[in-house]
């Protein structure tokens, strides 16, 4: 039974993120007709935690949907602060997922992985940090990576 169960968890999440995808993929279904404008550039991210030095090789923990355009939702548990911390960054990523300056942790080598992968106000936005060890990422300062 439990593997059924993950199995419809993997497929609903698989469903989420293929639907984010058409979202934020020009050209695909949902878009503006030919000749109108957004009011909003699309920014759209799906955010993720793998265990390893390799987003493309390692586990992945868990993943989240992040959308700030025209207002924050997604599965973030806390998107308006991501969404500010965004605005306030711009492409600029590596200071939102740096440890806190008053964190204390081992320097145990036991690497954790976050990547940002879609689109941030309509331009195609990949990053990827790699957290020494998970106290690292529960010692960001800030939200964006919080989840």
């Amino acid at each position: 039974m439990r593997s059924i169960a993950r199995g419809l968890g993997l497929g609903s999440a698989a469903m989420a993120l293929t639907a984010l995808t058409a979202l934020a993929w020009p050209g695909t279904a949902g878009a503006a007709p030919a000749g109108t404008q957004s009011l909003y550039a699309p920014s759209a991210l799906v955010l993720s935690v793998t265990a390893g030095p390799d987003a493309d090789t390692g586990t992945v923990m868990r993943a989240v949907t992040l959308v700030c355009a025209p207002r924050p939702g997604g599965t973030h548990p806390n998107p308006a602060a991501a969404c500010r911390e965004l605005r306030a960054a711009g492409s600029q990523l590596d200071p939102l997922a740096a440890p806190a300056a008053d964190a204390v942790c081992t320097r145990e080598w036991d690497p954790m992985t976050v990547t940002a992968d879609g689109v941030w106000q309509g331009r195609r936005l990949n990053y990827t940090y790699t957290f020494a060890n998970p106290c690292g990422l529960r010692n960001t300062a800030g939200a964006l990576f919080g989840f």
